[in-house]
């Protein structure tokens, strides 16, 4: 799935009159540009949110014959964030049984890599995951917190606020196990995530928040669609907290390292600039 239907407000003036999806990057558009990348290793079919200008989109890709691929269009009335956004085209994923176990993987429209897909798979299934996120060693005003499992613990906005932490719950247990130095503080209901000053593994120990790993996420999942009818938000909602949300319960939400890796948020027109340059040094390595 391509995550397309933002409005790309930080990309203006250039999505004044197009969808992000349909703004050009050395002359292809960031949606051929990120089909071109699935084709590469092996996928097919593809079904694209839309929203903003959804209607070029659909057309764009017509007049290109869908690039060869199966497509489908997941149109939003109103946007749905990236959670709503999986939850509303889940159908794509859930309706061939024979699909079920095959992970499937959710793409940002507006970022441009060359994060080898096939060794993320190999990673997700060696580990058993439910969802696996590619993070790298990066600054980011919104980092997630990783322990030495690499198993999502919990997440920080702002370059210095203050972390939210899950607290772990094991999967055989209808209850948290509290160590004293958290008994205090106010309980979540299980399986949700809450902002605390220690983390809480599955096995009830603690251990303090300099363990964990703070890495920024590129906006590429490989997901299990067991994780689909977990799913419990409705409406608008991203699918960060749904994650801390699952982590908590005792869910592999993993990550995998992606700092060899080239990455680049196309989120505005500078970046866009210098990804051209990129590019241009090295035209065959970054796409």
């Amino acid at each position: 799935m391509i995550l397309a239907a933002g409005l790309g407000t930080r990309l203006r003036p250039l999505t004044d009159n197009r969808p992000k999806a349909l703004v050009e990057l050395s002359g292809r558009t960031l949606l051929e540009i990120t089909l071109a990348r699935l084709r590469t290793f092996g996928i097919t079919e593809v079904i694209v949110n839309v929203h903003h200008f959804a209607d070029m989109v659909v057309d764009y890709l017509k007049s290109n014959k869908d690039f060869g691929m199966h497509i489908e269009i997941s149109r939003e009335e109103g946007l749905l964030d990236t959670g709503g956004g999986l939850k509303k085209a889940a159908w794509f994923f859930l309706e061939d049984s024979v699909s079920l176990n095959e992970p499937f993987l959710l793409h940002n429209v507006d970022v441009i890599s060359n994060i080898d897909l096939r060794a993320m798979l190999q990673f997700h299934n060696e580990h058993h995951a439910l969802a696996t996120l590619a993070v790298q060693s990066r600054e980011t005003s919104r980092s997630l917190l990783f322990d030495d499992h690499h198993q999502l613990r919990g997440r920080r906005t702002g370059l210095d606020g203050k972390p939210e932490l899950v607290r772990g719950i094991s999967p055989t247990s209808s209850s948290l196990v509290i160590p004293n130095e958290v008994r205090d503080l106010h309980l979540p209901q299980e399986g949700t995530a809450s902002a605390v000053s220690k983390r809480v593994d599955n096995s009830g120990a603690s251990a303090p928040e300099a363990a964990l790993q703070s890495l920024a996420f590129s906006g590429i999942h490989i997901i299990s669609p067991h994780l689909l009818p977990m799913l419990t938000e409705e409406g608008v909602f991203s699918i960060i907290p749904s994650y801390l949300r699952l982590s908590a319960r005792g869910e592999k939400i993993l990550a995998f390292r992606a700092d060899e890796y080239y990455w680049r948020d196309l989120g505005r027109p500078a970046d866009l600039a210098q990804a051209s340059l990129d590019l241009q040094q090295e035209p065959s390595g970054r796409t």
